[in-house]
């Protein structure tokens, strides 16, 4: 599992994957949340403005894992 460090009280599920790398645009982005590829706390998620918080972990279909960790 890889932490993804934030300054921020909270990033959108859009924004984290531009950010991760995942995505290379929010095209990109919107379809594999539209598409059901993303979990969050092992719950599909389809909402590109979820808002993620310390502690929430992504998941993608192809088993990758992501913390987000803030920066105290």
């Amino acid at each position: 599992m890889e932490n993804i460090i934030i300054n921020t009280e909270f990033i959108k599920l859009g924004q984290f994957l531009k950010m991760s790398g995942i995505a290379s645009s929010g095209v990109d982005a919107k379809f594999f949340i539209t598409n059901e590829q993303v979990k969050v706390n092992e719950e599909i998620e389809v909402r590109r403005g979820r808002k993620l918080y310390d502690g929430d972990i992504i998941e993608f279909d192809d088993g990758s894992k992501f913390k987000i960790k803030k920066e105290i």
